[in-house]
């Protein structure tokens, strides 16, 4: 690697903070030349400009690389896991996450060829796109966050014999919805890496909320889930009807309950680097399963809250459910809106860093250059980290100047 190139960091990124990333990421993978391949591509995405492609992460190494790095992505067998599990610990101990936060990711895609892509419904975008879909698990505090594991989400059709083979897909693994994807991920993070536990925030409108914050309890993982308002709920403490059953509704018939314990919550916006005010109600209330028989998730007690996001609404525009029943209504909501820091990440960091411009085939392939970009992403929320501690230091120090000596 040439000077030249050591030095084109972009955003200021210190060659420190990028080398400590780079020993802890690449430590688990055993040869050295792949190390160093693994180096080459990390700076490659932090500094070439424009579509990362192979042939542009080689050229910006000066070196003809570009064989090797295709080698280093698509044939070697190297694991994802212990070098995301190492970004995962390392970006806890330094930006503090107060949240893991659960992000989709939809590339969009021409042809049929990459793994996973299918002309599918995307909720979100309300619309149908040819795209691969896949989740992204981030560490998110105020400050930052950094994506730290990722499952693509296969459809049916990606799960026969001849595209399993051809895109070198493990017979392990096998279709699953977005975010059931996602469980799985958020449960090795609870269960093997060995991190903090924090709450888990999800989007699943258009999943099954019962499914998800049942498992989720299973694992004794705090969360906070925006659910559709069509969701069925009983209180907590349920009235009996006249003919003795329980009282069962969606989300969005439970309007007075909410309003009654109606409080205003101030939270930064980071879409818009605002501070903002919004009324947030509270109730406790227990899923309900549209079918089945009686499970003990039936029986868990959870705190559903309607905030109101529309003025001039009469009833919420947003509704979340949590199992911090002992967290304060604020803290809950608060960490809920931590989606905006990480939505503000993917946007400006993470695609800037070539998270949608994987062109080749294999599923491995894949899964090796995202894991990439969640390296070069570290470097950029611990940069992010100690910029603001340095700022919170020089904040103090003024402070203590200003202080008047007895």
């Amino acid at each position: 690697m040439s000077e030249e190139h050591r030095h084109s960091l972009p955003d200021d990124i210190p060659e420190g903070i990028l080398s400590e990333v780079l020993l802890g990421a690449l430590e688990s993978i055993p040869r050295s030349d792949q190390r160093r391949r693994g180096e080459l591509y990390v700076r490659g995405l932090l500094t070439v400009a424009g579509k990362k492609t192979m042939r542009a992460l080689a050229d910006g190494a000066g070196n003809s690389v570009e064989q090797s790095l295709y080698q280093f992505i698509t044939k070697s067998t190297w694991r994802n896991g212990p070098v995301r599990r190492a970004m995962a610990r390392l970006t806890t101990r330094r930006i503090a996450p107060r949240a893991w936060v659960v992000h989709p990711l939809v590339i969009t895609k021409v042809g049929t060829h990459s793994v996973g892509v299918e002309r599918q419904w995307v909720p979100h975008l309300g619309r149908v796109v040819n795209c691969q879909q896949a989740m992204g698990v981030w560490l998110a505090s105020d400050q930052g966050s950094c994506p730290v594991d990722w499952r693509l989400a296969l459809p049916e059709c990606w799960t026969d014999d001849e595209r399993r083979e051809r895109a070198s897909i493990p017979g392990h693994v096998a279709s699953c919805p977005p975010e059931r994807c996602a469980v799985g991920a958020v449960t090795r993070m609870a269960s093997v890496w060995g991190l903090p536990e924090r709450p888990v925030v999800m989007d699943v409108r258009d999943g099954d909320a019962y499914a998800v914050s049942a498992e989720l309890t299973d694992l004794r993982v705090p969360f906070v889930l925006r659910i559709d308002p069509a969701t069925r709920f009983a209180p907590a403490a349920p009235p009996r009807t006249p003919s003795g059953g329980e009282q069962v509704g969606p989300a969005s018939g439970l309007t007075a309950a909410l309003g009654r314990a109606c409080l205003p919550v101030e939270w930064y916006d980071h879409t818009t680097d605002t501070v903002r005010a919004t009324s947030v109600g509270a109730t406790r209330v227990r899923l309900h399963r549209r079918a089945g028989p009686p499970s003990r998730a039936d029986r868990r007690e959870l705190m559903l809250l309607g905030a109101w996001t529309d003025r001039g609404r009469r009833v919420p525009g947003e509704y979340w459910l949590s199992n911090l029943s002992g967290a304060q209504l604020g803290t809950v909501y608060r960490t809920a809106m931590l989606t905006r820091r990480v939505a503000r990440d993917q946007e400006e960091v993470t695609d800037a860093l070539g998270a949608r411009d994987f062109e080749g085939r294999s599923f491995r392939g894949w899964h090796h250059h995202m894991t990439m970009v969640t390296v070069a992403h570290a470097a950029h929320a611990l940069t992010r980290s100690a910029q603001a501690a340095e700022a919170r230091a020089a904040v103090r120090e003024r402070r203590l100047k200003a202080v008047p000596a007895a």
